[in-house]
C-alpha cells in the first residue's frame, strides 16, 4: 500500500503546475472517488490499496488534461441534489443556483402547486431543484438534445423526483402546447467569438450548443422573450440565467414581449445572474 499523503502531495504538485485551480482540493476529491469514500472519510484511510492507486493514477491523468472532474467522476452537486453528469451537457454549476433563489423569493409559498418548464434542461438540474423545494410542483424538461433529455430523466429518478416530472427532446418550446406558472432557462449566452479563449475543461469537453449565444451572446434571449408570453400563465414568471453584462439588454427585449421586470438576482460572485419576467397577458 501506498501512503495517502504521499499520493495527494504528488498529485496536489501536479495539478498546480498544469494550471488548475485548489489543487489540493481536487486531489482530495479525485482520492474520494477512486476509494469510494467520502472527504470525512478520506481522513480515516491508513494507505491506498494497488488498485485504487491504479484508479486514481487514471483519474488524475485525465484531470491533467483538463478533463472536467464532474466528468471523470460522473456526478456532481448542484443545490441540495446529487446528479449524474455527462458530456452531452453542461456541468451544473453554482452560479445557476441564483435561479433557484430567484424562485424561492418570487414563489414563497412552498406548498404551492406549480407547473414548471425548463428550456434548456441539460441534466435537468434547475428543474429537479426547484421541484426539490415545492413538493406539489410538477414540471416538464425540454432539451435539443435527446442524450441530454435521458440524462436528465435518469436525474430524476437518482433524486426520487421521477413522478412529478418529464423531459423531452425537441427546439425549445416548438413541441409543447400548454401554459406554465414558472419557466426556467439556462441558455446558452457565450458569444462566439469568445468561445475560444473560455477555459478547456468547457473548450475541449462541454457541448458547444450549449454554450454558443451568436454574435452578441443574445441569440437564444431572442428566441425565448417571444416564445414566453404564449408559455407563461397570466402574471408567471421567467427566471433566465445571463453571463456578466447582458441583464439590462435581456430586460429590454423581454419589454419588447410585453415582459416586466420583477427582480434580478446575484450569484456569489456579485454578477446580476437571474432576471425574473413576469407575464401581465
Amino acid at each position: 500500500m501506498m501512503a495517502k499523503d504521499d499520493l495527494l502531495r504528488e498529485a496536489s504538485q501536479a495539478l498546480e503546475q498544469a494550471g488548475i485551480e485548489d489543487a489540493r482540493r481536487e486531489a482530495r476529491l479525485l482520492l474520494c472517488w477512486a476509494t469510494g469514500r467520502d472527504l470525512g472519510g478520506l481522513l480515516s484511510l491508513d494507505g491506498v490499496e494497488p488498485a485504487q492507486k491504479s484508479r486514481f493514477a487514471e483519474a488524475l491523468k485525465r484531470r491533467l488534461e483538463r478533463e472536467p472532474l464532474a466528468f471523470i467522476t460522473g456526478e456532481t452537486g448542484f443545490w441540495t441534489l446529487d446528479l449524474e453528469t455527462g458530456r452531452d451537457t453542461l456541468v451544473p454549476r453554482a452560479d445557476s443556483e441564483a435561479l433557484i433563489e430567484a424562485l424561492l423569493d418570487v414563489c414563497p409559498d412552498r406548498n404551492a402547486p406549480l407547473s414548471i418548464l425548463d428550456l434548456g434542461t441539460g441534466t435537468g438540474c434547475l428543474l429537479l431543484a426547484a421541484l426539490s423545494e415545492y413538493p406539489q410542483a410538477r414540471g416538464v424538461g425540454v432539451d435539443l438534445s435527446p442524450q441530454a433529455a435521458a440524462l436528465a430523466k435518469r436525474n430524476s429518478v437518482r433524486t426520487g423526483l421521477e413522478k412529478r416530472s418529464a423531459f423531452l427532446a425537441g427546439s425549445w418550446a416548438d413541441a409543447l402546447n400548454a401554459r406554465f406558472d414558472v419557466v426556467l432557462s439556462n441558455p446558452p449566452y457565450i458569444e462566439t467569438g469568445d468561445l475560444a479563449g473560455l477555459m478547456p475543461e468547457v473548450v475541449q469537453y462541454e457541448p458547444a450548443r450549449a454554450l454558443d449565444g451568436g454574435a452578441d451572446g443574445l441569440e437564444a434571449y431572442r428566441i425565448l422573450c417571444r416564445a414566453l408570453p404564449d408559455l407563461l400563465v397570466p402574471r408567471g414568471h421567467a427566471i433566465l440565467e445571463m453571463g456578466i453584462g447582458q441583464i439590462d439588454a435581456v430586460s429590454m427585449l423581454g419589454a419588447e414581449n410585453g415582459l416586466r421586470e420583477v427582480a434580478r438576482r446575484a450569484d456569489l460572485g456579485g454578477v446580476d445572474r437571474a432576471l425574473v419576467l413576469q407575464s401581465d397577458g
